[in-house]
């Protein structure tokens, strides 16, 4: 960081109830209020100086009631005033990055220019801006930050064109050719050597500036297509985590900084390069986290869905829980806003798929949309015990991957599970369509047996599992299906007669460990007797609804009664 001090003499300035005046033997006879600041000095000095006061000043040589000068509109304000104040005294005064543009753009509005003084204050800051502030990186960066203060006089005396020039160029500059020092805090980095510059060690230093200044740069540096996408990705991270609140703080901001950070959050999402992979899907999660809680537009959330769809697989679950009202956290969770992402990525997926490609890219395909069904069955598990999530939703994301993209339903099964425990109010015909995604000889063998002991899944679906069961452990106690007359049920029972005439299991048959076959058969009698109980709740009903018949055609007859035996079984 470069310096410059002006002046020799010490400061005398001071302050005595809300005035600011200057030690001295003679008596003040220039009056200057800025803002809320009344300053008591002498026009000999800052009229030898200043342009400005040379016209305002008064004629007068009144000395008891000197006539105040307004400044109110001066750039830079009280702090800047000063600074010329006191080169005007002799005072010393040191000049670096961080306040030579507003002392500049105040200099300029007191007219210490060459014309009016020679070795004035003007020339002096203009000759340090373009010698050695411009010239310098973080010098550049730190007076474009400070130009935000006095916006509009640096826009027309150029300083803001001068330092991102400086900066842009710097930027574009080969890694190999960097000299000067910059800010690089990424974890990890200065605990081992590297022979070269990190091709982002530019990033950190311009996430100190505004988003329109930043916006400029960003926009300059893509337009001249030097840098990879990646690297413009990398700079709207950093700018994004250093700026961008957090969401569980946006809903506590005023209004006023509410709508500051949504400008910016519009701002960030339009300069995302369209090649994919140039920002992390975790990234954009979070911006869409991000926009939910500060009500951004409907373009810019819906330009988040589709960026973050798209690299869905790189997604985690926890990333996944959005809550349904923006201004709280955790549930109820917006499903409905994950099934849009995941949408998104099918939409991309299969579009991808219908086109020619090669070998190794369908692979890669097919084992992306691998991840987002592993993904989205995880994300099932999370939610199951919200209250709030109906089956319907439940069925739509598991239905949304296609069969292929789940090689195993372990996570699927544990989802489903998870969802009836915590839903016990869902009636049969829910359960069974709930259940019929689930594959049963997708399930491993360990979920498999959990399975058949859930009481919480349909009967169907626990006879789907012991005919599995069955044919692949052909040692198990025998089991032979029998189809019901009306074909919508099946029966399962035990084929003792034929174990009786072939004299007992075959010693050809695989021998089963007798906790299992004590298992299994425990199991199928369960299986049986749940039939059986079904069976006969159906004859019952079926012999009242008959009685009533009966009874309805002999009404007003001779008054005689209908017996009706039921089948005892």
């Amino acid at each position: 960081m470069k310096y410059m001090k002006l002046g020799s003499k010490p400061d005398t300035f001071y302050t005595e109830d809300a005035t600011r005046s200057v030690l001295s033997d003679v008596p003040s006879d220039l009056t200057i209020h800025i803002n809320n600041t009344k300053y008591l000095l002498h026009k000999f000095p800052l009229l030898l100086k200043c342009g400005l006061l040379q016209r305002l000043c008064p004629d007068s040589v009144d000395l008891s009631s000197p006539s105040p000068i307004e400044l109110h509109d001066i750039p830079g304000g009280e702090e800047a005033f000063e600074v010329c104040a006191k080169f005007c005294y002799g005072i010393t005064i040191s000049l670096s990055a961080y306040n030579i543009v507003p002392t500049l753009c105040a200099a300029k509005f007191l007219r210490m220019t060459e014309s009016i003084a020679r070795g004035n204050l003007v020339p002096k800051l203009e000759a340090f801006l373009d010698a050695c502030v411009v010239h310098g990186w973080k010098d550049s960066v730190v007076a474009l930050h400070a130009s935000d203060g006095v916006h509009a006089w640096s826009e027309n005396l150029g300083i803001i064109r001068r330092c991102t020039e400086s900066i842009i160029d710097k930027i574009l500059t080969h890694p190999s050719k960097v000299t000067w020092s910059y800010t690089y805090t990424r974890p990890g980095y200065s605990e081992r050597p590297h022979r070269s510059v990190p091709k982002d060690w530019w990033t950190e230093d311009i996430s100190e500036i505004s988003i329109d200044h930043f916006s400029s740069i960003i926009s300059a540096v893509r337009s001249a297509k030097k840098l990879h996408p990646g690297l413009i990705g990398e700079a709207l991270h950093v700018y994004a985590y250093k700026n961008l609140p957090e969401p569980p703080n946006a809903d506590r901001m005023e209004e006023e900084a509410l709508a500051k950070h949504r400008r910016m959050l519009e701002s960030i999402v339009s300069m995302i390069p369209s090649e994919p992979g140039s920002v992390s899907g975790r990234f954009l999660l979070r911006l869409l986290k991000v926009a939910r809680y500060m009500e951004a537009s409907p373009s810019t959330k819906a330009e988040l869905v589709r960026r973050s769809g798209r690299q869905l697989d790189e997604a985690t679950v926890s990333e996944l829980l959005f809550p349904a009202d923006p201004s709280s956290a955790g549930r109820p969770f917006n499903v409905d806003l994950v099934g849009e992402i995941l949408e998104s990525f099918m939409v991309r997926f299969r579009h991808r798929m219908g086109v020619p490609m090669g070998q190794e890219d369908r692979e890669a395909m097919v084992k992306s949309m691998s991840r987002v069904a592993r993904l989205i069955d995880l994300y099932l598990q999370e939610i199951a015990s919200d209250p709030s999530v109906p089956s319907s939703k439940i069925f739509d994301l598991v239905e949304a991957c296609p069969e292929f993209a789940r090689q195993e339903h372990d996570h699927l099964y544990r989802a489903i599970d998870a969802y009836l425990k915590g839903h016990p109010e869902l009636n049969k015909a829910e359960k069974k369509r709930l259940c019929s995604v689930l594959d049963c000889r997708k399930l491993s063998k360990d979920a498999r047996m959990h399975a058949i002991r859930n009481d919480r899944l349909p009967l169907r679906t626990v006879v789907q599992l012991l005919f599995i069961e069955q044919e692949e452990s052909p040692g198990d106690p025998m089991m032979q299906t029998t189809a019901r007359r009306d074909g919508k049920s099946t029966q399962l029972v035990e084929d003792r007669e034929g174990q009786r005439e072939r004299g007992g299991p075959s010693s050809s048959v695989m021998k089963v460990d007798d906790k299992m076959e004590k298992h299994m058969a425990k199991v199928n009698a369960r299986v049986v007797d749940r039939l059986e109980r079904l069976e006969e709740k159906a004859i019952t009903e079926e012999v009242e609804k008959k009685k009533e018949d009966m009874n309805l055609r002999n009404e007003g007859g001779s008054g005689s009664k209908v017996k009706v035996k039921t089948r005892t079984r």
